[in-house]
């Protein structure tokens, strides 16, 4: 950030059925100007750049963070005088001839008026340039800048700001209006000047330096999180497994698909459903290996092209879907290469399995053995007494009181079991009917309160508005499980853990080194 590069560029698209070459031809053409051609003469005849036509491909001087990190790290690394080999970003393959460097000049906070003039007639460029020297003349007399921009600027996107730019640094601007911003003193006018666009007047409202690398570090940790920088380690981490685990193109196998290709004078839909499912193998990553078959299902939708590009295209995938399968041959190793995550895995398969089988064997068991569960409450129900009497029963519940009533005058007729209760008022009166099983003492529940313990009426609230007891009594101790529920499957499941550690004990012998606890206790 501290520092300048003046640079020129050639780019050649980034095609890719067409990028290798591309990028053979930009190389061979790096090669001709290291060896004397000129760098202007060949940036004007292949160069895609839309502003070579007014610069010959040079860019002047650019600061960070404003272009790919590709091509910021080309021009930083290269010497002057140098030219970087060719590099890729997101917008061509390129290379980048340094100039010079400089200390930077930092950023500029400015407006302006533009009189648009590219395109014009040679009259009319004539009329535009009269038009801003008498706006000249006007905001030199005091005219409030931002009022005139507003009002007379040719640039609709600052025009909507009285002429406001956003801070801008070294290669953001044509050359000749950055020449201008960074030459004034602040708070300064200029007088009319000319760029491809037209004619401009800069006011200068302020500069900064290049600030502190604690004031700036978020910022440079920002634009490096959304650069390919970001993912550097992972790609690091890449090259490094694929060379230990051995990943490569079988060339022989790509030189059999040339003659494919040329056989079949191209990639097209014919070439696709011969070989759809041809098993030949195209490379390796550890013990797992590519087909073709697998290159062309991943294969991009594209139209007939040559055999050349064809085949780049297919190396090229093979490539990517080689990559996939290191980490994927990697990931199954993991637990052979590292003993920590070994042993966390077996720790994690372990435990699932033993609580599994403890659910079986004990939980799930003590909640689904009925029988065993009413077997154990009436061998023990001494232990499940209570202080009170408690109510058992049902409570139905309804959404208004003439459901009530047609509720209450079905069931005198009808008389369902209390294992049927539910089932038939659901069938008879849909959702407007909710049946509950309770068990409770007095102060345990307000709506039991009311029904056996002489509690006052409670307000109910929400969609059940009343309320039906339906075969209740009062009853001073347990009958059955399901009375203490909660409690005697707890204590059922401990005598089913108890059981269940006394068999393993049995099947699985333990025996302690006494001499080594001793020794431990000791200590």
């Amino acid at each position: 950030m501290k520092e300048d590069v003046d640079v020129s560029h050639i780019m050649m698209p980034l095609d890719v059925p067409k990028s290798s070459f591309y990028r053979t031809k930009l190389d061979s053409i790096r090669t001709e100007i290291l060896n004397g051609a000129s760098f202007e003469d060949n940036a004007m005849k292949f160069s895609i750049d839309g502003s070579v036509k007014f610069n010959k491909g040079r860019m002047g001087f650019i600061s960070v963070n404003k272009y790919p990190y590709a091509f910021e790290e080309a021009a930083y690394d290269t010497p002057v005088g140098g030219i970087s080999e060719v590099i890729e970003s997101p917008f061509g393959l390129h290379i980048v001839k340094v100039h010079g460097r400089r200390p930077s000049s930092g950023k500029v906070l400015a407006q302006h008026i533009l009189k648009f003039t590219q395109g014009l007639t040679p009259e009319k460029a004539v009329a535009k340039k009269a038009e801003i020297d008498s706006i000249y003349k006007v905001v030199k007399a005091g005219a409030d800048f931002s009022e005139v921009a507003g009002r007379e600027s040719d640039d609709p996107g600052s025009k909507r700001n009285g002429g406001m730019l956003p801070w801008f640094g070294t290669g953001e601007m044509v050359k000749e209006f950055e020449d201008v911003a960074f030459a004034l003193e602040n708070g300064a006018i200029s007088e009319p000047f000319a760029t491809a666009y037209g004619y401009h007047i800069i006011h200068k409202i302020d500069s900064k330096a290049v600030p502190a690398v604690e004031e700036a570090r978020q910022d440079i940790l920002n634009i490096i999180a959304g650069d390919e920088r970001s993912t550097l380690p992972e790609r690091t981490k890449l090259a490094a497994l694929k060379a230990e685990h051995k990943t490569h193109i079988i060339e022989s196998s790509m030189e059999e698909i040339k003659k494919m290709l040329a056989e079949n004078n191209g990639y097209d839909s014919t070439f696709i459903r011969q070989y759809t499912n041809n098993p030949l193998v195209v490379g390796k990553a550890g013990q797992l290996e590519l087909t073709l078959a697998e290159v062309i299902k991943a294969m991009p939708t594209i139209a007939r092209v040559t055999p050349e590009s064809g085949y780049n295209v297919l190396r090229e995938r093979a490539e990517s879907l080689l990559d996939a399968r290191t980490l994927e041959y990697e990931a199954s190793t993991l637990d052979s290469k590292y003993a920590d995550f070994r042993n966390l895995i077996n720790e994690y398969r372990d435990g699932m399995l033993l609580f599994e089988i403890s659910n079986r064997n004990v939980w799930e068991k003590a909640s689904k053995d009925k029988e065993g569960l009413e077997a154990y409450f009436q061998k023990n129900k001494y232990k499940y007494s209570w202080d009170g009497p408690k109510y058992k029963g049902y409570v139905i519940f309804t959404t208004n009181d003439s459901i009530k009533n047609e509720i209450e005058n079905f069931l005198n007729v009808n008389k369902p079991s209390n294992d049927s209760l539910s089932i038939v008022l659901r069938k008879e009166f849909g959702r407007n009917v909710k049946v509950e099983r309770v068990i409770a003492g007095k102060g345990e529940n307000e709506i039991i309160d009311n029904i056996a313990f002489n509690g006052k009426t409670p307000e109910l609230k929400g969609k059940w508005k009343c309320y039906i007891p339906y075969n209740g009594r009062k009853i001073s101790w347990a009958e059955e499980a399901a009375d203490v529920r909660g409690p005697v499957t707890s204590d059922y499941q401990a005598v089913l853990e108890k059981e269940w550690v006394k068999s393993l004990h049995e099947k699985y012998p333990v025996k302690i080194n006494k001499k080594v606890l001793n020794k431990i206790k000791k200590q």
